[in-house]
């Protein structure tokens, strides 16, 4: 995966997340890394009170789509909070993404 693109998607809720992802994957050549999650301070006033975070990995343009077709497929069921993809990422931000919040108890 390493030289492949990221894209970011950080939407309401678990639902949301599987939904997204799949969407993604069905609109474009990309595959997925594992979720993360976030529950941040204020999460009682958040439509779901946890963030999840789906990573798309390939080529920007295919990771641009599915990021494109997981906001519109999350949007339908609770929300997007924020997208961004990043083109190259460098080695450090590699070791970042295999950190995960679902690892955690």
């Amino acid at each position: 995966m390493a030289g492949e693109a990221v894209g970011f998607l950080e939407v309401y809720g678990l639902v949301a997340a599987f939904v997204a992802g799949d969407a993604g994957c069905k609109a474009a050549n990309v595959t997925l890394e594992p979720f993360d999650r976030n529950k941040p301070a204020n999460a009682d006033k958040l439509p779901v009170p946890l963030l999840i975070t789906v990573k798309y990995r390939g080529s920007v343009e295919d990771v641009t789509a599915a990021v494109e077709a997981g906001e519109i497929a999350a949007k339908q069921v609770s929300g997007v909070v924020s997208k961004h993809i990043i083109a190259r990422p460098t080695g450090d931000t590699e070791k970042m993404l295999k950190l995960c919040g679902f690892d955690k108890s």
